[in-house]
């Protein structure tokens, strides 16, 4: 029966896929759903798009290892998303572009924009790949087959629909998705209580270190800080949330969704992570990424196992599928086109983003083969994509302000990100936050350096 479950479900959303194909006239259709986008879709899509593997797997494994201090994982991104909502949707929504590279063209000029094209490219790539992980690892409690056929399996559903209808496609299919993931959340907390005899049970079994927060000693200050600013930084300056916002009627929508999606991911924090603290009392042998997968196995009854394994794919999907298209338009927009010009018709764009939504989800599921775990793996995407971008996009929208140019934002960008990846490639993590803060203090050092050179020339 849960085999049957999950089985309809893919179907559906493939045909919501084919539906969406027939919808698609053009441009503004695939990329931005028209920008015709009500306040449901909106929230509906940045809500499917943010509870997704670290969201789930990820953060309820993190509850399992460290216990309540695990929900920072969501909680920094809802500190992140309610400040852009607070001051920055509005202003996103404005531009009425297609991707975020193309606000950098518009702050600093043709070349930021590619060199940002190509380090959000590589960076989610890795950040699709941990979706793929994620879903394989679900699949996995349910159907006793390798890991790797059910990657395949899942990556080539998302890839299928969201080649499909594009973005049409993805919010509606991500608004689904969210109402699914509530339910089975709302579902899923009092049974897995019931079987551990209750919070203060748990507490009790756990020991009162689990139940510490907002720190505790598996995770100190100088941690929350880097999930703070590498983690929470990227719902305030993501091409994923912004691409949401472009698809917005308009720009109050763009504002009360993102505010009211930021007030939903606090008590979907606290509920996943207790998930994960349950695992570790009725479980306490099993690896941690496995915590929300054994608990469907073994809490839930047949029928609603297979809907709570659907709801979580639902979660990886929305996603993987949004990462995706932003990733693939990213590419044409961005990259290809201005490299072909005029020659560039509309339909060839079209055919062009399909491909490209082909090609990376095909690298996508190679990289989530050779990957070893969900949260790793984002960490590094997000560490590479913060230390080289938030600080010229964020600081970008008062760039006349603070006297801020092209030179400084590419020095920003290169040198950020470059120190943030070479050490993760070394094992120094610390060097994620040194990235992050030096992007920062050479944009704006950087743009007086080169503006006084220009003024000697």
């Amino acid at each position: 029966m849960d085999i049957a479950i999950v089985s309809i479900y893919f179907v559906g959303l493939i045909l919501i896929g084919t539906r969406s194909f027939r919808i698609v006239k053009g441009a503004d259709s695939f990329f931005v759903a028209d920008r015709a986008a009500s306040f449901l879709l909106i929230a509906g899509s940045l809500f499917g798009t943010i509870i997704g593997g670290s969201s789930t797997i990820g953060m309820a494994g993190l509850g399992y290892k460290q216990g309540l201090v695990g929900s920072w994982w969501l909680l920094v991104g809802a500190i992140g998303l309610f400040f852009l909502g607070l001051f920055l949707a509005e202003k996103v929504r404005g531009y009425s572009l297609y991707t975020l590279p193309e606000i950098l063209e518009v702050q600093y000029g043709p070349q930021a924009k590619v060199l940002a094209s190509a380090l959000i490219v590589i960076a989610w790539m890795g950040i699709i790949g941990g979706q793929i992980v994620a879903a394989g690892k679900i699949l996995e409690t349910m159907v006793k087959i390798s890991p790797a056929l059910l990657m395949i399996i899942t990556a080539s559903v998302f890839i299928i629909y969201t080649l499909l209808g594009g973005q049409h496609s993805v919010v509606r299919t991500d608004t689904i998705q969210s109402l699914i993931i509530i339910i089975a959340i709302l579902i899923s907390i009092p049974l897995c209580l019931s079987r551990v005899g209750g919070l203060s049970l748990l507490r009790d079994t756990l020991g009162g270190e689990y139940f510490s927060f907002p720190v505790n000693q598996h995770f100190s200050w100088k941690s929350l800080a880097g999930y703070l600013f590498l983690v929470g930084s990227t719902y305030l300056v993501g091409p994923d949330i912004y691409s949401r916002l472009f698809c917005a009627q308009h720009k109050k929508i763009a504002r009360q969704a993102t505010i009211t999606v930021a007030m939903a991911l606090v008590p979907c924090a606290f509920i996943i992570t207790i998930i994960g603290m349950s695992a570790r009392v009725l479980f306490p042998q099993i690896s941690p990424e496995a915590s929300f997968p054994t608990m469907i196995n073994h809490v839930f009854p047949v029928g609603l196992n297979g809907l709570v394994i659907a709801t979580l794919l639902s979660a990886l999907m929305s996603s993987a599928d949004t990462c995706l298209l932003t990733t693939s338009t990213i590419l044409s927009v961005d990259i290809v086109k201005p490299l072909v010009g005029a020659s560039m018709t509309e339909r060839r764009l079209l055919l062009l983003s399909r491909f490209f939504i082909l090609l990376i989800g095909v690298i996508s599921l190679l990289v989530a083969l050779r990957l070893k775990g969900v949260i790793p793996s984002l960490l590094l995407g997000y560490t590479i994509y913060t230390s080289g971008l938030v600080f010229p996009v964020l600081l970008g929208f008062y760039r006349d302000q603070l006297k801020l140019n092209r030179e400084g934002a590419i020095s920003a960008m290169v040198i950020g990100g470059g120190v943030a990846l070479i050490g993760k490639l070394m094992g120094l993590n610390d060097f994620g936050l040194y990235g992050f803060f030096l992007s920062g203090l050479i944009l704006m050092g950087g743009s007086r350096v080169f503006q006084l050179l220009k003024m000697r020339e």
